[in-house]
C-alpha cells in the first residue's frame, strides 16, 4: 500500500524489527513469504480497557444506560488481581492481535488492591499489563490514569478506591516508578474532569508535557458530565482541559461525543485528536459524535474498541462513516483513506510511535494482511474500499508486528486465544460469586 493506492506485487524487506526495503513491481523470490490478500500497515487500537472484554455476552441485553452498566463493570474491577488481570489481558490482547492490532493504547486506572491499599510493588498491575502484551506479541503504551474523585466534590466510592492514588503528587510519584521493555511506551492519562480537579489537571499535564508522552481524555461521554462540569467551573470539560493546559498535539480526547461548537474549536485550534469508539458508544447508548465537524476543524481521528463489544478495527472505521451518515443524512463524509489512517498511522502517531502506521523504509515491520476472497471482501473491484467497508476481524491472515511473526493463516503463533479467553473470563466471574 502506498498512499491511499493499492499496488500489487510489492516486495517489502524486513531487518530486525524495520522496514529496509520497499519495492513495487518485484515478484515473490523463493526465499519470500507471499502474503495473499491485501497488505496494510499494522493497526493501532488507541483506545482500550482491557478488563473489560470480560463484560462480553453478559451485559448487552440490559436495559438502562451507561451509568447502570458502570455497576456492572465495577462488580468486574472489584474482583481482578495483578494474576488474574495478566491472564485476561494476554488473552483480550492476543485477540487484538488476530484482529490486526499491532498496538494498543491500554487506559490503565486499576492500580491497587480492594479498600485502595497499594500492593508491595504499587505497579504490579501496570506491570502485569506490560508482560500481558509481550507475551500477546503486541507493542503497548501504558496510559496510566489519574483518578481521584468520584464524581465532582464527591468521594470515591468502594471500588473506585482502587483507582486513586489519592493525591495527583502520588499519582506521579507511582507513574514515575513505571518501567518498560522493548515494545512499551507509558503514557499519561486524566480519567476525566469528573474524577480529576482542575488544579490536578494541570499537574498531570505538565507531567506528560515535561516528559513528551503522550496525554489521553476521557471527554464528554454523556451529557450528564457536560452538565456537572459547567454547573462547577462554568466550562465543558474540553473548556477545563485547555485552561489547564492540557491540550495539545500530544492530546487525544476519547469519545468527544457531546462536543459543542467551540468545544471542536479548541481542539481543532490546538492540534488535537480524537479517539471514537463506535462499537462501544452505541452499546452503551452514548450517542454519536461529530466527526465531520471534527475533520473539518482539523482534528485527527482515531479508534477504540474500547470496552470491547467487538475487537474489530474495520467495524470501528467503517462505523465513523456510517454512523455520520445516520446523524446527517448524507454519504461520503469521510474518505476510505481517512479511515485507513484513522486505523494506522494516526493511531499510532497519538500512542507515541511516529514511526509506525506506514509501508515505508525505516517504518516499524507492522503488517496486517486481509484475505480479499471470503465471503466478505470476494467480488470487490477496489481492495481498500473492500477492507474498510466490508472485511471483518476473520478476514486477518497474517500479522506481523515489529518484523516478528505473530499471526499466521488466521491463528495466533503461540496461543490458543479462545481458550485463553475463555479460561480467564470464566475464572473472574466465579471470583465476584
Amino acid at each position: 500500500m502506498g498512499g491511499d493506492t493499492a499496488v500489487a506485487d510489492v516486495l517489502v524487506t524486513v531487518a530486525d524489527e524495520r522496514i529496509v526495503a520497499v519495492e513495487p513491481g518485484v515478484p515473490a523470490t523463493a526465499d519470500a513469504v507471499r502474503l495473499k490478500g491485501l497488505t496494510l500497515p499494522g493497526l493501532a487500537n488507541a483506545h482500550s480497557h482491557a478488563f473489560h472484554r470480560a463484560l462480553r455476552g453478559r451485559t448487552h441485553h440490559n436495559t438502562g444506560s451507561f451509568w447502570t452498566w458502570r455497576e456492572q463493570m465495577y462488580a468486574l474491577a472489584a474482583t481482578l488481581d495483578p494474576d488474574s488481570y495478566f491472564r485476561l489481558a494476554r488473552a483480550t490482547f492476543a485477540e487484538m492481535a488476530l484482529a490486526g492490532v499491532t498496538c494498543v493504547g491500554e487506559f490503565h486506572y486499576l492500580h491497587h488492591q480492594p479498600g485502595g491499599t497499594p500492593y508491595a510493588d504499587p505497579n504490579a498491575i501496570g506491570a502485569a499489563l506490560l508482560a500481558a502484551a509481550a507475551e500477546a506479541g503486541t507493542r503497548i503504551t501504558l496510559l496510566d490514569t489519574c483518578y481521584l474523585h468520584g464524581g465532582i466534590g464527591q468521594p470515591l466510592d468502594d471500588v473506585q478506591r482502587r483507582f486513586s492514588d489519592g493525591t495527583v503528587e502520588a499519582w506521579a510519584d507511582r507513574a514515575d516508578g513505571l518501567q518498560v521493555g522493548p515494545g512499551a511506551k507509558i503514557g499519561a492519562a486524566i480519567h476525566s474532569v469528573r474524577a480529576v480537579d482542575p488544579g490536578s489537571i494541570e499537574r498531570v499535564a505538565r507531567w506528560a508535557a515535561d516528559r513528551a508522552v503522550p496525554l489521553h481524555a476521557h471527554v464528554s461521554e454523556q451529557p450528564a458530565e457536560n452538565e456537572a462540569s459547567l454547573a462547577a467551573f462554568g466550562l465543558t470539560p474540553t473548556g477545563v482541559l485547555a485552561e489547564r493546559g492540557a491540550l495539545g498535539a500530544a492530546f487525544t480526547a476519547v469519545h468527544a461525543t457531546h462536543l459543542t461548537n467551540a468545544d471542536v474549536g479548541l481542539l481543532g485550534a490546538h492540534g488535537s485528536t480524537v479517539c471514537v469508539c463506535p462499537t462501544t458508544e452505541r452499546d452503551l447508548a452514548d450517542g454519536i459524535g461529530p466527526t465531520g465537524r471534527l475533520v473539518a476543524a482539523g482534528v485527527a481521528l482515531t479508534l477504540g474498541s474500547d470496552s470491547h463489544a467487538v475487537i474489530d478495527l474495520f467495524e470501528e472505521a467503517r462505523a465513523v462513516e456510517l454512523d455520520e451518515r445516520l446523524a446527517t443524512l448524507a454519504r461520503g463524509n469521510h474518505t476510505v483513506s481517512s479511515l485507513l489512517a484513522a486505523a494506522t498511522e494516526a493511531g499510532h502517531r497519538s500512542l507515541g510511535w511516529p514511526d509506525a502506521g506506514r509501508i515505508e523504509v525505516g517504518a516499524l515491520a507492522d503488517l496486517v494482511t486481509v484475505r480479499l476472497d471470503s465471503v466478505r471482501t470476494a467480488g470487490g473491484d477496489d481492495s481498500l474500499a473492500t477492507a474498510v467497508f466490508a472485511a471483518s476481524a476473520n478476514d486477518v491472515d497474517h500479522v506481523v508486528a515489529g518484523g516478528r511473526v505473530v499471526v499466521r493463516d488466521g491463528a495466533h503463533v503461540s496461543l490458543d486465544v479462545a481458550t485463553e479467553l475463555h479460561h480467564s473470563i470464566t475464572a473472574v466471574w466465579e471470583d465476584t460469586r
